[in-house]
């Protein structure tokens, strides 16, 4: 049911270009990166942050790009704070711009290193509650997997694809609210 993701190993190397700033862009505005209490109200201020980041970029906060971003990060966040949240830690924000591909990469982080991403889609879904946070980043990212980090815990990234959406200019909406 999950296709397009990756495993250790399989994931695109990420730049280890220092990042620069109070804010934490970088000087040409290509990421940020941030941390956020492993709490509901942590992975909703993740999210206005990356759509606030997103409108920097010239990506209105009601572009598909933008709307696809909130979302991927939303459920990203939600999951590390469900799956992967470890009393006393925070977990971690980063987006990367990569203007050439036209893509951004969201990676969230956690400080559970023993629990892995399903491979396959729950067993209640699609009736239960719960179960579909990793379908909408399946459908929404270009692709995305995971990498364990060094010294505990891992990195779940989706690369989301801004073609078509470039400087805000659609107008195709995916809700009245994306924050």
């Amino acid at each position: 049911m999950l296709t397009e993701t990756a495993t250790p190993g399989d994931e695109p190397q990420r730049s280890a270009a220092p990042l620069a700033g109070p804010d934490g862009d970088d000087p040409e505005h290509r990421s940020l990166t941030a941390r956020f209490p492993s709490s509901p109200r942590g992975a909703q201020l993740a999210r206005r942050r990356a759509v606030r980041w997103m409108e920097g970029r010239g990506h209105s906060p009601m572009s598909d790009a933008s709307c696809a971003v909130a979302l991927v990060v939303g459920e990203l966040a939600a999951n590390a704070i469900q799956h992967g949240r470890v009393s006393g830690r925070e977990f971690g924000l980063r987006l990367t711009l990569d203007r050439a591909a036209a893509l951004l990469r969201v990676e969230v982080d956690d400080a559970a290193s023993s629990k892995r991403l399903p491979a396959t889609a729950p067993p209640s879904y699609p009736e239960g509650e719960s179960g579909r946070g990793l379908l909408l980043v399946d459908v929404l990212a270009v692709r995305w997997g995971w990498t364990p980090r060094r010294p505990l815990g891992k990195t779940v990234w989706a690369e989301v694809s801004l073609n078509g959406t470039e400087n805000g200019t659609d107008e195709t909406t995916l809700g009245p609210n994306p924050v």
